[in-house]
């Protein structure tokens, strides 16, 4: 077995659907994690990597803690819980964007203080200060695109990929914030003390990312 060990916290779901193939395309098995089942470590006998499978905002976390010494998560989520580790590699996938968006008789330039539903009360509430406006800010944890609808709230700040959801619940966009992906960020502490490691799994990832034809073999 091998004796310097990386420990790699996954976002799971949709996160770990796309980037498995760029690891696999970079030449790392993660046949363990494909065929999962319940489980939520794994721990290769045959490769120095341990993957861990979270939500996002705990792979956040595991990293603060140095419980995890790389993270592979959402760049909004880095965003809102102010991760203070290093940001090594755009991965290129999970892109989408945040969204000011709300019904149809909503009028952004409204002189009244207007009440906001998001699940990034953080990132929505910097949007407003560089407008100079002052808002009321609802933290919501489900659907988003309800709270306009049900009168909660004015508008919401949520992200999209599309846009469908939104058009499907009746919502239009009013203005567009700062994009996101999925980004590659590494434990200040265990870059140091992996650091040669950490930076060949990097430049390994990151030749499949500049690689059109490997990206495409990976969608």
């Amino acid at each position: 077995m091998p004796k310097e060990r990386i420990k790699i916290a996954l976002t799971k779901g949709r996160v770990e659907q796309q980037v498995i193939p760029l690891l696999e395309a970079a030449g790392i098995d993660c046949s363990l994690v494909r065929n999962k089942k319940r489980r939520l470590i794994f721990d290769s006998t045959s490769q120095p990597y341990e993957f861990i499978l979270a939500k996002g905002p705990d792979v956040t976390t595991f990293l603060e803690r140095g419980a995890a010494d790389i993270g592979i998560v959402g760049s909004d989520i880095l965003t809102e819980h102010q991760s203070t580790q290093y940001e090594l590699l755009d991965l290129g996938v999970g892109e989408c964007q945040f969204v000011l968006a709300s019904t149809s008789d909503f009028d952004p330039r409204a002189p009244r203080r207007k009440i906001i539903g998001t699940k990034y009360p953080l990132i929505t509430q910097r949007y407003f200060d560089q407008l100079g406006q002052d808002v009321e800010i609802i933290k919501i944890e489900g659907s988003v695109e309800l709270a306009p609808l049900t009168g909660l709230a004015d508008a919401i700040v949520d992200i999209t990929e599309t846009g469908t959801t939104l058009r499907e619940n009746h919502l239009q966009i009013y203005d567009y914030l700062q994009p996101v992906s999925t980004r590659l960020v590494v434990n200040r502490l265990a870059l140091k003390q992996h650091q040669q490691a950490i930076y060949e799994l990097v430049d390994r990832l990151a030749a499949v990312v500049s690689s059109p034809s490997s990206k495409e073999s990976v969608k």
